[in-house]
């Protein structure tokens, strides 16, 4: 009897070879080969023979494009970042950390798409019980909805021929199998499959389909890269297990933009969207204290207000601390080095913690000033007033660099009802629209603290 041909596969890249190797060379990971057989084909050959089956070449001209139609969800932040909603036929990913909301997310679309026709909801990790207890609590509603709870694809995919479901979920994708393939549920080889089969089965028949993704510690979908290149959408759902604000964020869509992202609030009732973002995350800033700052971040094409917040204290260590939750630590670190060498400030002593309230993620410059400004308030004890807003980036020499899409920040601090704004110098020059606020324009860091010295609202330290 012939021996069974097998190969090794990197199963963090998909990256195939002949022998076991320790490092990846396509993904330079280590430890990440396994064996994996090679099913034959009917007639013994390792490669099937598909010529029959193969498409023959078009002329372009020839065909004929239209707008595909879409398919609103019902939900107005998960429309805003698909570019007006579901397109017919359309492959969606939605990856995010385990408890984050997927799951919850999707049912509510399947509620909110009534009269649009069947849905197929296929689960390989939750029975119909488990569905039926979280569908309970949402209140959702929908006859339409067809529970399948199965692995397999070929069962799968007959029960989508024959139902022809409007949507269909497949919730997870790690947990599909093929019986063509002898590895496990989860490898490189099963995701690659199993999404191939999804895929041609969506496209031929114009069926919209969603499959849920799991991801890894770093934070990327489980499984190949060659994944996320197959699917025409691919959403991530972020934000802190433990806070109840989540990010949907568009990393990838073929018929829309990647600019936008929608926001949501976890509650009982499930994913509730947050439709003003910045009036949310500071809605709880009542009193006025020092080392609580306003800065204006963007979350791709939408304008956040978010509050930061700043302490500083003596250290009872040699080595002081530095902690940052929801910014960069070597930012942080960085922007209080520039203090200390160019504004004079004595930080060494001092243990220094940053917070970014709401437990929102922030990785861009723009609030470099708002921390500059935030540590310097709670160093000197003196209050930053309730209606400034900050924005602008920090350089090493101390500069206060310009910031895209101010116009967009402006309208948003205008509309929340501040009265001031500092911004970087070179974007005060460039502004073309009257606004209400009173704009303070900062070239270095120097500027900046004369205005926060000058307009005390708390106690100075002498």
């Amino acid at each position: 009897m012939a021996k069974a041909k097998t190969v090794f596969v990197c199963s963090s890249c998909g990256y195939e070879s002949a022998k076991w190797l320790g490092k990846c060379p396509a993904c330079n990971e280590w430890n990440t080969f396994y064996e994996e057989k090679v099913a034959k084909a009917a007639d013994g050959s390792f490669l099937a023979d598909k010529k029959s089956n193969a498409a023959k070449p078009t002329s372009l001209n020839s065909v004929e494009a239209k707008e595909s139609p879409r398919i609103s969800t019902g939900v107005g932040e998960l429309d805003r970042v698909l570019g007006g909603g579901l397109v017919k036929g359309s492959l969606v990913l939605l990856g995010g950390e385990p408890g984050i909301g997927k799951s919850t997310l999707i049912l509510q679309i399947c509620n909110q798409i009534k009269g649009e026709g069947k849905v197929l909801y296929v689960s390989g990790e939750e029975s119909a019980q488990q569905i039926k207890i979280r569908a309970d609590r949402l209140g959702i509603q929908n006859e339409d909805i067809l529970f399948l709870g199965e692995t397999d694809i070929d069962v799968i995919s007959d029960e989508i021929s024959q139902i022809k479901p409007k949507l269909v979920i497949i919730d997870s994708i790690q947990t599909m199998y093929s019986d063509e393939i002898s590895s496990a549920a989860g490898t490189v080889s099963q995701v690659r499959e199993i999404t191939a089969r999804i895929m041609k089965i969506c496209k031929q028949q114009e069926i919209t389909t969603i499959i849920i993704g799991h991801v890894t510690k770093e934070g990327n979908i489980a499984g190949p890269r060659v994944l996320e290149h197959m699917v025409d959408t691919v959403l991530y759902l972020e934000g802190e297990r433990y806070f109840s604000y989540r990010i949907l964020r568009g990393v990838k869509n073929r018929f829309g933009s990647t600019n936008e992202v929608g926001m949501f609030e976890m509650q009982n009732e499930g994913m509730v969207e947050i439709t003003n973002p910045s009036s949310v995350l500071i809605s709880e800033r009542d009193d006025n204290p020092a080392g609580s700052v306003i800065v204006a971040t963007m979350e791709g094409t939408r304008p956040l207000l978010i509050e930061l917040q700043a302490l500083t204290t003596s250290t009872v260590f040699g080595l002081p601390r530095r902690s940052a939750n929801g910014i960069d630590y070597n930012r942080l670190t960085m922007l209080m080095a520039v203090l200390e060498k160019k504004a004079g400030m004595a930080l060494g002593s001092q243990d220094v913690y940053l917070n970014v309230v709401s437990g929102i993620r922030i990785i861009e410059p723009a609030v470099d000033l708002g921390v500059i400004l935030a540590v310097a308030s709670s160093f000197k004890n003196i209050s930053i007033p309730t209606d400034v807003v900050v924005m602008g980036e920090v350089g090493l020499t101390g500069e206060v660099r310009a910031v895209n899409m101010i116009e967009k920040r402006l309208k948003e601090a205008e509309k929340l009802g501040f009265k001031k704004c500092m911004i970087p110098e070179n974007n005060k020059k460039l502004l073309k629209d009257s606004y209400k606020l009173d704009i303070i324009g900062v070239k270095n860091i120097q500027d900046a603290l004369k205005v926060l010295y000058t307009n005390p609202k708390g106690k100075k330290e002498e």
